[in-house]
């Protein structure tokens, strides 16, 4: 049922659109052009290949923003399906977690071509890229847990997550690097663990370097935990959904 939900998403996205399916692939092309344009044209940002800078840590920013976003309404928009049959819920907002990662290794065929074209080569560091998406998923799947369970019941909830997910996007170092944030404060931003797996990202893919140990394992425990937490919610709140959609 996940499998054929996913693969519903995906087909359902771009129905009807004249580019269809290419749009996984121009979305991410035109926020790159956007943000290059403002942060290294107009404000003159003197990060080296800003733009492969950007593509990794917005990719990933993507990935974890449309998980949240699109399944925060899923369980109301689902109200027929959800009032007919009995299925363990959770696999709604798992398939917009799920087809947020299918758009996200979808959307590497552009990255790794940018690498390896700018003279980004592959290195053994290039090993624990997996660990790192798989903790952003884990993230994006437990939050998407708490988001959909609350919004059966306070309907505000995707305005509102909108507006976190705008301010949480230029507190996390995304457009900018973690490099010019004061040093007092980049012990701050190494706390949020989606700020803390896009470092290991750009560690892995911009600076070549093997990411720290540390940081590794605090994104994955923190993916887990979030995972583990967002379950936990889900399963409380899921006991009346039926009645409240």
């Amino acid at each position: 049922m996940l499998t054929s939900l996913v693969r519903s998403e995906l087909r359902a996205r771009y129905k009807g659109s004249v580019l269809g399916f290419l749009w996984t692939f121009v979305n991410p092309l035109l926020q790159l052009a956007v943000y290059s344009l403002v942060f290294k044209v107009i404000l003159r940002s003197n990060i080296r290949d800003y733009p492969v800078f950007l593509f990794i840590g917005l990719l990933a920013w993507n990935m974890f923003t449309g998980a949240l976003q699109s399944s925060c309404g899923v369980i109301v928009n689902k109200a027929s399906l959800v009032k007919k049959i009995y299925f363990p819920r959770e696999i709604l907002p798992a398939s917009m977690a799920g087809t947020a990662l299918v758009n996200y290794v979808l959307s590497l065929a552009i990255l790794i071509p940018i690498l390896l074209i700018t003279g980004f080569w592959p290195t053994w560091s290039w090993l624990f890229a997996p660990v790192a998406i798989v903790a952003i998923f884990f993230m994006a799947l437990g939050l998407s847990l708490i988001f959909s369970a609350i919004n059966v019941y306070m309907r505000d909830t995707e305005h509102i997550l909108n507006i976190v997910l705008m301010l949480w996007f230029y507190g996390t170092p995304v457009v900018y690097s973690i490099n010019s944030v004061p040093h007092f404060l980049s012990a701050l931003f190494k706390v949020d663990p989606i700020a803390a797996a896009i470092l290991v990202l750009q560690e892995i893919f911009y600076y070549r370097e093997i990411p720290h140990w540390k940081m590794l394992i605090y994104c994955v425990v923190s993916g887990v935990c979030i995972l583990w937490i967002g379950w936990a919610i889900f399963y409380k709140l899921s006991r009346r959904f039926a009645e409240e959609v």
